[in-house]
């Protein structure tokens, strides 16, 4: 059991380094056209579909089974008001971490709530995970891009998503060792997530997505949340 947490957050971590490496390399190899725009836009479209996704089959469905309905809204709206205040801190001192920080509040809880599941529902933790290591890839590839704008220098930017890209083990370590047995702050850790995850979707992602003059941009997301459906089909 210990194996397959470790492998299938490993997954999911190693995937946060990788869209890292994949925007170093778009930025520098891939010359500046309105292609490349249709790209890195398409590319913040198919993660947010992806994020909506992970919503929608996974975290929603199993905090609705482990909570009341007075609990899940509790916190649901718990959740959208503290990324509310933690994304508006940020916006008011100028980073442009938006990105960043909507791959975080979803990657650490889903990364603890997946070490939880994987004690009692393998297909479903199985599913997660891969929810997981897909929607960082386009996530982290996207906040390198913010970040690098924002004046990080980019290997200061590639250490960061290096030592993030273990938040996914030692996370799911942390929920199969502490939180497999404690169903109902499983649910709460999920649904809060899910609040905030909702809220910087629609404040900072989709916005992020719109190129002008151009429609075929938000076609990506359609493609992001069919990723969710099948893996919801083949595994859950």
């Amino acid at each position: 059991m210990l194996d397959k947490i470790i492998l299938y957050s490993g997954f999911a971590g190693a995937t946060v380094f990788l869209g890292g490496l994949l925007a170093r390399f778009f930025n520098h190899r891939i010359e500046d056209s309105p292609v490349k725009d249709e790209t890195s836009h398409g590319l913040i479209a198919f993660g947010g579909g992806i994020i909506l996704s992970a919503l929608a089959l996974v975290l929603v469905p199993k905090s609705m089974e482990a909570l009341s309905l007075t609990e899940l809204l509790i916190s649901f709206f718990t959740g959208a008001v503290v990324f509310y205040f933690v994304d508006k801190a940020i916006a008011q001192k100028g980073g442009k971490v938006a990105t960043l920080l909507a791959m975080l509040m979803d990657f650490v809880p889903e990364s603890i709530a997946l070490g939880a599941v994987f004690a009692g529902d393998m297909k479903t933790a199985t599913l997660l995970a891969i929810f997981i290591g897909l929607q960082n890839l386009p996530e982290a590839f996207n906040a390198y891009r913010d970040l690098v704008l924002s004046g990080f220098k980019e290997r200061t930017v590639l250490f960061i998503f290096f030592f993030l890209s273990f938040f996914g083990i030692a996370g799911a370590l942390l929920g199969f060792y502490f939180l497999s047995d404690l169903p109902t702050v499983t649910g709460h850790l999920m649904i809060f997530a899910s609040g905030g995850i909702l809220y910087l979707l629609f404040q900072d992602v989709v916005p992020e997505s719109k190129l002008e003059n151009t429609y075929i941009t938000s076609l990506p997301a359609t493609l992001g949340f069919a990723v969710g459906i099948i893996g919801e089909k083949l595994i859950g």
